[in-house]
């Protein structure tokens, strides 16, 4: 019931660079095959695939807020991979939006947008493609990505903290209910890591503040947080399942 350890049908959800462009490419690295999922970036998504080892990937899109997006893309990628073995739940929204400086109007539009993608999003896909994997037969894996933010707390972006939360609270509820399928279900909970969208903020003093919130005096790769998620998914893990991996160079440390 274990999943093999390579030549996997992998779906990566919000693909189109970041994370999730480095999560592809540890994945097609392995030796499995990848559906790179974007939500409107198909320029960038199309990037990431075309930077990806091996054959037998490709683009789906679809809007993950919509429950009919969301199964449109189950569907679409399970027929370009032939089935769906590993499912990565990376894409979000990360919006600012502290209270003292949100209008009312503003704040409610920027939670129902979170609450839609982060968390609606993640559990529709986990159905879908959970379902499929256990009428498959063949076991699995899914991993979700959430954050040191759920713990530590987010002032500027609180839809984003409590959805992550949320995120974590379903992996750790889905793994219980999926183990006897041979479906391990994780979640790691990066801290700050480098990316084409933040790397403004690594600049000047902030650059440096962020850096000096780990004792490594760094934040992480994008490489580093996919080498965990490809880990989790593999059948070394399974006993992982639950878990939720803290990946944020002893910046934050849970009690």
């Amino acid at each position: 019931m274990n999943p093999r350890a390579s030549g996997r049908r992998v779906l990566v959800s919000g693909a189109s660079r970041g994370l999730g462009r480095a999560v592809c490419r540890a994945f097609a690295a392995n030796g499995d095959r990848v559906a790179v999922h974007y939500g409107s970036r198909e320029d960038e998504a199309r990037m990431t695939l075309e930077s990806l080892e091996g054959a037998g990937h490709g683009l789906v899109g679809g809007d993950l807020s919509d429950p009919a997006g969301a199964a449109a893309v189950e569907s679409a990628a399970a027929e370009l991979l032939g089935g769906i073995d590993v499912l990565v739940n990376n894409a979000a929204v990360n919006v600012r939006h502290p209270l003292a400086e949100t209008p009312y109007d503003e704040w409610v539009a920027v939670w129902q947008r979170h609450v839609a993608v982060n968390l609606l999003g993640t559990a529709h896909l986990s159905h879908l493609a959970g379902r499929r994997i256990i009428e498959q037969g063949t076991g699995g894996r899914i991993i979700n990505i959430g954050s040191r933010g759920a713990f530590k707390g987010e002032p500027d972006h609180p839809a984003y903290g409590a959805t992550k939360a949320a995120v974590h609270a379903l992996g750790q509820s889905l793994a219980v209910s999926l183990a006897p399928y041979g479906i391990g279900v994780a979640s790691v909970a990066p801290g700050f890591f480098d990316t084409e969208r933040v790397a403004p903020r690594l600049e000047g003093e902030e650059g440096a503040a962020i850096r000096a919130q780990s004792p490594f005096g760094r934040v992480a790769s994008a490489q580093e947080i996919a080498a965990a998620v490809l880990w989790l998914a593999s059948p070394e893990a399974e006993w992982a399942s639950g878990t939720v991996l803290d990946l944020n160079g002893a910046s934050y440390l849970r009690t």
